[in-house]
């Protein structure tokens, strides 16, 4: 039993001393880790780029379709006699030719 004891303690100080590097290194650590989360999340990455861009260019796209709809709308009524509709034709008519050059070209097939 006497040689049991000084065992327990060697083997307990061997532990703590580990506990304690283990601690002190998370610690030291730290602000770095912290650090490179910080710029992670601060920077963009080439491929979250250009995922936000085609979202753009979807949606562009989309209400340049919307817009080429309500004109086809205006101008039928339009054609039909509705003056309102002319007008309307005609704003609708100027914001497609603005959004238009927004969006890029499809590339040619050769």
């Amino acid at each position: 039993m006497r040689i049991a004891a000084p065992l327990f303690v060697c083997i307990g100080s061997f532990a703590l001393s580990a506990c304690l590097v283990r601690t002190a290194a998370e610690v030291v650590t730290a602000p770095v880790r912290v650090g490179s989360k910080a710029v992670d999340l601060a920077t963009t990455s080439q491929s979250e780029a250009d995922e936000k861009r085609g979202r753009e260019i979807r949606k562009r796209e989309e209400r340049l379709g919307t817009l080429e709809r309500r004109y086809d709308q205006e101008i039928t009524r339009c054609r039909d006699g509705d003056d309102a509709a002319c007008d309307a034709a005609r704003a609708t008519y100027a914001e497609l030719r603005q959004t238009l050059p927004t969006i890029p070209a499809e590339p040619e097939d050769d």
